[in-house]
């Protein structure tokens, strides 16, 4: 199926699932990559669950699949270790990707699942960081009327660049200052209107086209680009599962300690 993850993807993915698998009770599964490319399906063509075409295994078992790795967060934690791996060049910083709901109630208190009203009606900002190759790095989720600097800072920290992108709407004191903690050179446009203009790299301020070609490519995953899950733990780890399933160069990422000596690569430690 054109749907399918890459064998090369999947020779980094696959181990990981396993290990997860291997920690719950009951029977073990068969076959984790006819599970995952299921999920795959569903994420991509925006079916209902029951919809599932039965060639790619029985509906319930692929949902209660799916749901098991969304309350384990396996997605965050192979994020994790992709970011200690990431291409150190540079962070880029996107204006989030405005995802509008389907059938998703807002609710009142704690329990809104990151669904808030906006002009366009009810949505969910997808918020992403990524590295100089375009692989995403952390993914975060809130409701469509948070203003886009309010997770800014959680997403960068910790995280080890030469250079931090973004846009004008990303121009706060509170980030300036910890990029600067962090020893990132910030290639931030000021906004326009005020007397003092700040300087920025406007060549490096170009490649912030990679993070919008992220969004583009998860766009394609219907059930990112429009939300039909209730849960915000759910929707997190659709929008997950189709970045997993775009990133670029996946087997540079795990170069032995020699390998990136001999290249050049000793400030990722």
């Amino acid at each position: 199926s054109r749907h399918d993850i890459s064998d090369e993807n999947w020779a980094i993915i696959g181990p990981m699932l396993a290990k997860f698998s291997m920690e719950t009770r009951g029977w073990k599964r068969k076959d984790d990559r006819l599970m995952f490319n299921a999920i795959l399906w569903i994420m991509k063509t925006g079916a209902p669950w029951r919809d599932l075409h039965p060639e790619l295994g029985p509906w319930k078992t692929v949902h209660k699949c799916f749901l098991e790795w969304a309350r384990l967060e396996v997605r965050d934690d192979i994020l994790r270790m992709l970011s200690i791996n990431a291409d150190p060049e540079a962070i880029i910083l996107m204006p989030p990707l405005l995802s509008c709901t389907g059938t998703v109630p807002a609710q009142k208190g704690h329990f809104n699942h990151d669904v808030g009203r906006s002009k366009g009606g009810l949505a969910t900002k997808i918020h992403a960081v990524v590295d100089a190759l375009g692989n995403p790095l952390r993914i975060h989720l809130t409701a469509g009327n948070v203003h886009d600097i309010v997770p800014a800072c959680g997403l960068i920290e910790c995280l080890l660049a030469e250079k931090l992108l973004a846009d004008r709407a990303y121009t706060a004191n509170k980030l300036f200052a910890l990029a600067e903690r962090q020893s990132h050179e910030v290639a931030i446009p000021p906004v326009k209107g005020i007397l003092l203009q700040r300087e920025y790299a406007t060549h490096a301020y170009k490649e912030r086209h990679l993070v919008e070609c992220f969004f583009a490519k998860i766009k394609s995953f219907r059930r990112a680009a429009t939300r039909y899950d209730k849960l915000s733990i759910t929707f997190k780890a659709s929008v997950m599962l189709a970045a997993m399933n775009y990133l670029e160069t996946f087997p540079s990422y795990f170069l032995t300690l020699s390998q990136k000596v001999k290249i050049g690569l000793e400030n990722i430690f």
